[in-house]
């Protein structure tokens, strides 16, 4: 690894331990390495490797097939220093024109290739998949000294082209990095090495609209505050932040209509649906359907919870994507010509609204921040939603608890979210709300469980006669862990 730049990134520990294997491995490697769309899969390798490869080639979106071999060519004549640029009539050709350079290369070293956005190369009709198997099949897997590293934001196709592939590929790929956006720690991490010494409180409204995506936090300008550069990446004119909604999906899903009906229908549902609810509200079904919300979760744009107690009610799914739900909220619903448009409204009952359903999203995906504060991290957990609806022949009022945690000790923690700006004040009439909603979870669900009233809030529950209905508190604190 002598010839490897070691370079600090950020919250990738781990991620790099596994190149790091990877490289050192004794035989040869194929890798991948996906995640969402500016998650920081390329910057990863191009750092880790401090862009020093034996061949790369990047995948253009849209482009043809001929494009695209004239594109791999291109960069095989520049690596291997060819007076003329070859020509490519099929993938095998240029695959097999790049296993003659790397033969080329000394034996006793080590050789990495990197094909990024692969998925983008595997344009229709281009036998580009059967043509890497065949590569890889009948030469790379039987060297030792090949390091094959393919990335791409198109998780779905990752996983089915090369993962999941049922032919020649299948169970060939050795190691796949899995690349997750920021945990709030280690957004905070990062914003303190670009010179962003921001509070953990405007740190956790700044993750509420861009959740932990590292492209994003990278277009941050330390010299602004908050305000001024939520107005300045989402309302200004072209703003950066405002036209990359366009692109996001259609980078990521063929077909992203489909994609973009179910996101806008979970949008207009924060508390989720089921897959029932969802088919009767969309044109997708049966195989469609499941491929779509299997292919959104693979790539952390919903995520799905069981409905505590009966798996027949069906899995709830939810929007998380804190970019698209701020996007759909502020700058698509509104299209307002103000280009200071947050400064004005920041403090308005609309903002304060969206911060307490985003809280709850934040809650959601840093759920082993919560265990840990809650001291269960290690006891079997399983977390999940309820949701009462009374039927016909029943009296009553819907209840519904966001997050449940049933725990291996026989005790079950039913979470309350609630985002503040101080000290959260419980009412008498919420505190009665909370006792009827656990009495009724206890009734209908017949636990014999202990039932632990759970707040996780902003800066802690205010003391009051009301703070009865607290067993246990979480602050937004505690999820910077």
């Amino acid at each position: 690894m002598s010839d490897i730049k070691k370079t600090k990134i950020i919250a990738r520990e781990a991620e790099m331990a596994e190149l790091k294997r990877c490289y050192e491995s004794d035989r040869s490697e194929f890798v991948i390495v996906y995640g969402r769309r500016r998650v920081g899969k390329t910057f990863l390798v191009d750092t880790f490797f401090d862009k020093k490869y034996d061949f790369t080639y990047v995948g253009g979106h849209k482009l043809s097939k001929t494009k695209q071999l004239r594109g791999f060519a291109k960069a095989l004549k520049k690596t291997a220093g060819m007076q003329l640029q070859p020509k490519f009539s099929s993938w095998e050709d240029a695959f097999d024109a790049l296993e003659e350079y790397i033969e080329s290369l000394p034996q006793e070293k080590r050789k990495v290739i990197f094909i990024d956005e692969m998925p983008w190369i595997d344009t229709p009709q281009s036998e580009f998949v059967e043509a890497l198997e065949s590569f890889w099949n009948g030469w790379g897997a039987r060297r030792s000294d090949i390091m094959l590293i393919a990335s791409g934001s198109a998780s779905s196709w990752m996983m089915d082209k090369l993962v999941d592939n049922p032919g020649g590929l299948h169970a060939r790929i050795t190691n796949n990095i899995y690349i997750r956006p920021f945990t709030l720690k280690e957004t905070e991490e990062y914003l303190l090495s670009q010179g962003i010494p921001w509070s953990r409180y405007q740190i956790l409204q700044l993750y509420m609209l861009m959740g932990g995506i590292p492209f994003y936090l990278s277009l941050l300008d330390p010299s602004q505050t908050l305000i001024g550069n939520i107005d300045r990446l989402f309302f200004r004119k072209n703003a950066e932040l405002r036209t990359e909604f366009d692109e996001l999906y259609n980078a990521v899903f063929n077909k992203a209509d489909k994609y973009l009906e179910i996101v806008s229908l979970l949008n207009r549902n924060h508390e989720g649906l089921t897959y029932t609810e969802i088919q009767g509200a969309t044109s997708l079904d049966g195989e469609r359907l499941t491929t779509v919300l299997k292919n959104l979760e693979r790539c952390d744009f919903i995520i799905s919870f069981q409905q505590y107690g009966n798996k027949s009610r069906g899995t709830l799914y939810r929007l998380v994507d804190f970019y698209t739900l701020f996007y759909y909220k502020f700058v698509d619903a509104i299209d307002s010509k103000d280009e200071q448009w947050w400064t004005h409204n920041y403090n308005s009952h609309s903002v304060e609204s969206w911060q307490g359903h985003a809280f709850e999203l934040i809650c959601f995906t840093h759920l082993a921040q919560i265990r840990q504060r809650l001291g269960i991290s290690g006891i079997s957990t399983a977390a999940s939603s309820w949701r009462y609806i009374p039927s016909k022949n029943e009296e009553g009022q819907k209840a519904q608890i966001d997050l449940v945690i049933e725990r291996g000790d026989r005790n079950i923690n039913l979470c309350e979210m609630k985002f503040s700006v101080g000290p959260f004040a419980i009412k008498k009439s919420y505190a009665d709300d909370v006792r009827r909603r656990i009495q009724l979870f206890k009734e209908k669900e017949k636990v014999s469980y202990g039932l632990i009233s759970t707040f996780i809030t902003t800066f802690g529950v205010a003391d009051g006669a009301n703070k009865e209905v607290v067993d246990s508190e979480v602050t937004a604190e505690d999820l910077f862990v």
